[in-house]
């Protein structure tokens, strides 16, 4: 199967034209109903194409309210599942709490957030994690406007900045990973929660930098140029290391790897539709999250995430802490099955 989401909105029309296009005479459609992170969405929404053909009669919605918008919906009991690139929050774990939603988290899929500038940027060869702090943390904004105040011998011209829109999980986990703290950054850079927006903004821009998740990337690299990140700790023995699916895979891109959610309504379990889509989505996602530029997990991970389906292991993986950085997936799946 072939990527079929050149933009995310063309992603929505395409479900749409599916689920209308397909009926059956004298029979009621049932729903699965789906929202939350345009990360996620590339890999929901190729499950969803494929398990279409199972069953006809099962229409399946992939929305893209972004990781904080689709919790909104998700705990008010409005879907059956929620998209997330990174763990649930506390507050969101209350607000679900509060509405009696009871929820089982399950990665699927690996991510790398890639830093991105434009191919005629003739300066920047690399960046350290430290020169992202400087330029992204709260204190720069109205301050580091030029590229030489990142790094000396970088030129003196504007630096324009691109990034996801603050409720999206990529942001989140960005600012966790880089700044030190969720949801901290500067304000006063271009934000969207549609990461063809944040593509068609560095692509044409020659002083931009921005981020978002390695597929966008992958499917757009003809018109960006990616910033290999040097973690400065040599934690990866490698020095700056570019986003790709082998450093992802390996650990060695480090500090902006990540895996990616689905969270799935406990009692929408039990609509058969619904566990349908969820088997599914586990058995194929190794080979549909990489055909949409995503990392797979293990062939144990998944195995284990099922297992957490089976027994209706309800709860976040990470306590509800949200976005945590160098997460061993497989470990703590093992551990939430003890």
């Amino acid at each position: 199967m072939k990527m079929k989401w050149k933009n995310v909105f063309g992603g929505i029309i395409l479900t749409v034209l599916i689920v209308s296009g397909c009926s059956k005479k004298g029979g009621d459609f049932k729903y699965v109903k789906i929202d939350g992170s345009s990360t996620v969405f590339p890999i929901s929404e190729a499950v969803a194409e494929e398990f279409r053909k199972k069953d006809a009669n099962i229409r399946v919605t992939v929305g893209i309210a972004g990781t904080g918008g689709g919790f909104k919906k998700f705990c008010a009991g409005e879907t059956d599942i929620s998209d997330a690139s990174r763990p649930i929050k506390p507050s969101e774990v209350e607000l679900c709490q509060k509405n009696n939603i009871g929820y089982i988290e399950l990665p699927v899929a690996y991510d790398g957030l890639t830093i991105v500038i434009n191919p005629k940027n003739t300066w920047a060869k690399h960046i350290t994690v430290q020169e992202l702090k400087k330029l992204w943390q709260p204190a720069a904004q109205d301050k580091i406007k030029t590229w030489n105040q990142v790094r000396a011998g970088w030129p003196n011209r504007p630096i324009h900045l691109y990034g996801p829109g603050v409720d999206s999980g990529t942001y989140d986990y960005f600012t966790e990973a880089i700044v030190g703290k969720e949801h901290a950054s500067r304000g006063d850079f271009t934000a969207s929660e549609d990461d063809n927006v944040l593509v068609q903004g560095v692509s044409t821009d020659e002083e931009a930098l921005g981020f978002f998740g390695l597929a966008y990337y992958e499917e757009n690299k003809n018109k960006l140029k990616p910033l290999p990140v040097d973690d400065e700790n040599n934690a990866n023995g490698r020095g700056p290391v570019a986003a790709s699916m082998e450093t992802v895979m390996d650990g060695t891109y480090q500090p902006l790897s990540r895996p990616i959610f689905i969270y799935v309504n406990q009692k929408a379990l039990n609509r058969p539709e619904v566990s349908q889509y969820v088997q599914y989505y586990l058995e194929n996602a190794a080979v549909l999250s990489r055909e949409v530029g995503y990392i797979p997990l293990s062939k144990k991970a998944y195995a284990l995430a099922q297992k957490r389906v089976e027994k209706r292991i309800t709860g976040s993986l990470f306590e509800g802490h949200g976005s945590q950085v160098g997460v061993q997936i497989d470990v703590v799946l093992e551990k939430s099955l003890q």
